[in-house]
């Protein structure tokens, strides 16, 4: 799969192409959905399957004030992105400039003269051009005028409810991992390079690697969860505290995880924090004995869980 970021990478296709439209924050179960029936269409019809997304939520340009944290990273979506048959990933620098774009604008310029789109694939409530003016209808519309095809995925539901990244953005905003997880098709995660904090944890003899993810990501409720841990492409069991800490009246917002059973140094090294269940909110102990017992509680609790999740 070839990633092509549209800021400072102008291309134009020579192969016709098939496209999946979109935003595809989070890359949950419907977008897989979408992305494996563009896949499959584009094969089918001879086709180069692209892949049409951005680096910045259109919401956050569109409407300014409003700050709609992303669920996947750029980097999380590529690698995501590249266990797919995609031909291309293709990201738009989403502007103020190209929010003011018709509907028809955007199909014609962008998506069949510079694309050379033949397909086209998109969700059932998907929306494009100024203001969101275009709709599904629009694009069948537009595609008898410049000769494309269109697929429209229905919506998929879980428990009763339709698969969207504004719930996954309600789940995990209230620590449900659980109801994430169904969503997404795998655990909600955070990446981050661990930092060297105030050690608090190595003093209590419970040494954490700390991470501070970029403001725009998504963070769980603050608290204590179950959680697993890939560094050094190896998986390991852990329990992980979101929050201030107000114990010690820290201020800057931090994940902190406590890898069971490891002893290495991996202070500056890459991990990726995968969120399992929610254990307990964060909470201010009267003293440091206290909190130490809270901690082996948690633990002892995340270990149950893992032996009940192997039976």
């Amino acid at each position: 799969m070839k990633v092509i970021y549209g800021n400072n990478q102008p291309i134009e296709f020579t192969n016709p192409t098939g496209i999946g439209l979109g935003n595809f924050d989070g890359l949950h179960i419907a977008h897989m959905a979408l992305i494996n029936t563009l896949i499959n269409e584009s094969k089918q019809r001879g086709l180069e399957s692209v892949l049409y997304s951005f680096t910045k939520h259109p919401e956050n340009i569109i409407r300014k004030k409003l700050f709609t944290p992303l669920i996947t990273s750029t980097g999380k979506k590529i690698k995501l992105l590249e266990l797919t048959q995609l031909d291309y990933t293709y990201f738009e620098e989403f502007d103020e400039q190209f929010s003011r774009m018709s509907p028809e604008t955007f199909v014609k310029d962008i998506l069949v003269d510079r694309f050379k789109m033949k397909l086209a694939v998109a969700g059932y409530d998907y929306r494009f051009g100024y203001k969101g003016q275009g709709d599904v209808a629009y694009l069948k519309e537009l595609g008898q005028k410049y000769n494309y095809k269109v697929i429209t995925i229905p919506a998929i539901k879980v428990d009763d409810e339709i698969v969207s990244s504004t719930l996954i953005r309600k789940y995990v905003k209230k620590g449900d991992m659980e109801s994430a997880f169904k969503l997404l098709g795998r655990h909600y995660s955070i990446t981050g390079v661990v930092e060297k904090g105030k050690r608090i944890g190595n003093t209590l003899g419970f040494p954490t690697a700390n991470i501070y993810p970029e403001e725009y990501l998504l963070m769980p409720l603050d608290g204590v969860y179950v959680t697993r841990t890939l560094l050094d492409g190896k998986i390991y069991n852990s329990i992980t505290n979101i929050g201030n800490n107000p114990t010690f009246s820290e201020q800057k917002k931090s994940i902190e995880t406590y890898i069971l059973d490891y002893s290495g140094n991996i202070y500056g090294k890459d991990i990726e924090v995968f969120f399992l269940k929610k254990i307990r909110g964060e909470k201010k102990f009267n003293s440091i004995d206290e909190l130490v017992e809270q901690i082996r509680r948690d633990i002892e609790k995340a270990r149950q869980y893992f032996i009940d999740f192997k039976k």
